[in-house]
Parts: C-alpha cells; sequence; structure tokens
C-alpha cells in the first residue's frame, strides 16, 4: 500500500473531508494522529475509523494555540514514533461578505484561523518531519483565492490567498530539509456541508435536489456529478506518498473542469 509504515497527522477532523483523509490514509496502511476542537466528536470518529484504536490517535487541538499545535505533533512521536506528513484542513469557511459588509471582526478570524492557525501547525510538525529525514506538508485552498464565488467571501478568499503566498515561502525554507509542501485546492465537496446545502436550496426555492445539483455542476465538463470529499482526499494523500517525493510547490485543483469552462 502506498502509505505503509508512514504516520500521517491530519488536523481538522470533522464529519466532511478530514475524516475522508484520515479513513483513506488507514486504508492504505498509514498510522494516523487526528485532530479537532471537539475531544468527544473526534473520539467517536476515531473509534469508528479504527475500533481497535492501533493505528489511530486521537488529540483535541486548538489549532490558534500555539502550544495545544505542539502537544499535537508531539503525540505523533510518542505514539507511532515519527511523523511522515502533515495536512490542515481545518479552516473557517462560513464567512460571507463584501469588502463594504465584511466586518473587521470577520477578517481578523478568517486570517487568525485559516494563515495563523495552519502556520501552528506546520512549524509544531517541521522538527518532527526534520528528524525523520524529511516529510510532506498538504495545505487546503480554495477556487475563491482565485476566483469571487456567487455570494461574496472576500474575508475567507483573501486569507486562502495568503495561504497559497505562504505556500512559496515554505518551499524555499523547507526544501533543504527534504520537506515537501504543496496545496490540494477543492471545488465544491459532496460531503455533509455540501448535501446540507442542496437540502436548504431545494426546499427554499421548492425545486429538487437534483435541480440544484445540476446548477452547480453545470460547468463541469466530467458530468453531472459533484467531486466527493473521498476524491479530494485522494489527491491530498496523493502530496503524502513517495509517489510526488520530487513535487514541492504545486497546487493540485479537484474541480472536475470547472475553472476550464
Amino acid at each position: 500500500m502506498t502509505l505503509d509504515g508512514k504516520v500521517i497527522l491530519v488536523a481538522g477532523v470533522g464529519d466532511g473531508l478530514g475524516r475522508e483523509v484520515a479513513r483513506l490514509a488507514l486504508r492504505d496502511g498509514a498510522q494516523v494522529v487526528v485532530a479537532a476542537r471537539s475531544a468527544e466528536k473526534l473520539e467517536a470518529i476515531a473509534q469508528d475509523l479504527d475500533p481497535e484504536g492501533q493505528r489511530i490517535s486521537a488529540c483535541p487541538t486548538d489549532i490558534l494555540d500555539s502550544e495545544s499545535c505542539e502537544r499535537l505533533a508531539q503525540q505523533a512521536i510518542d505514539r507511532f514514533g515519527g511523523l511522515d506528513a502533515v495536512v490542515n484542513v481545518a479552516a473557517l469557511d462560513a464567512l460571507f461578505g463584501t469588502l463594504e459588509t465584511t466586518p473587521d471582526e470577520d477578517w481578523k478570524r478568517a486570517f487568525e484561523t485559516n494563515v495563523v492557525g495552519t502556520l501552528h501547525v506546520v512549524r509544531a510538525a517541521v522538527p518532527k518531519l526534520r528528524a525523520r529525514g524529511g516529510g510532506s506538508v498538504v495545505l487546503v485552498g480554495s477556487r475563491s483565492q482565485w476566483f469571487p464565488p456567487d455570494n461574496g467571501q472576500i474575508a475567507y478568499a483573501s486569507s486562502k490567498g495568503a495561504l497559497l503566498s505562504a505556500m512559496y515561502h515554505l518551499v524555499h525554507e523547507l526544501g533543504p530539509d527534504r520537506i515537501r509542501v504543496n496545496m490540494v485546492v477543492p471545488t465544491w465537496m459532496w460531503g455533509p456541508p455540501v448535501q446540507m446545502y442542496v437540502k436548504w436550496q431545494s426546499h427554499e426555492r421548492k425545486i429538487s435536489e437534483q435541480a440544484v445539483i445540476d446548477e452547480i455542476t453545470s460547468g463541469m465538463p466530467l458530468g453531472d456529478e459533484i467531486p466527493a470529499d473521498e476524491d479530494v482526499a485522494e489527491a491530498i494523500l496523493f502530496f503524502c506518498s513517495n509517489r510526488s517525493r520530487m513535487i514541492t510547490g504545486e497546487t493540485l485543483q479537484v474541480h472536475a473542469g470547472e475553472l476550464l469552462r
């Protein structure tokens, strides 16, 4: 399996993408440390993914707290003896507004979580990756960092754009230690949040759920299927594997061709 012998840390494990990254990492042979703020929910997810608890370890973490992130990285060492890859899925995306309507507090929250919080996780992981002789950092971007979404999300989009800029700096800073840094950029992802959105729009507008899905996929050349959380997770785990050993500083878009229209 492609991740045999690897220890992967996944921050931001909830009902969607983070859970899928952890699930598929276990499928591919990795040992996994999972992190999120809610201890109870995190433990339930870990129990569901690996009932025996042999290859998964849950560590409640607040990425806004650098000491919490240090404890998270150390747990990979204490439990599994090392760290080979870190994936940060944790983000604050439920911030909507334009330049004129976005309050200062939303700008601060977006950048504190999506940039500073992410870099807390990366900074804590780097010494552990370096001690392993190198490894992989995978960030998660957003199509909104390049293209305005249908609903204004200027603070969120700007924070993801800033994270992309940080990635380019990290590539040069960490490259001599054989640490690769890449970003996966999804479009809509078929998982619990988007499923809830589709149901809400269907009810609100009194149209079928399929009609809502058809609107979302209308610009996707691959057809009438919204890329799933699993599809994005597969791309993330490619960057965690040795198959990408000479790839760094890249963005891999999982969008069913949407941005080529």
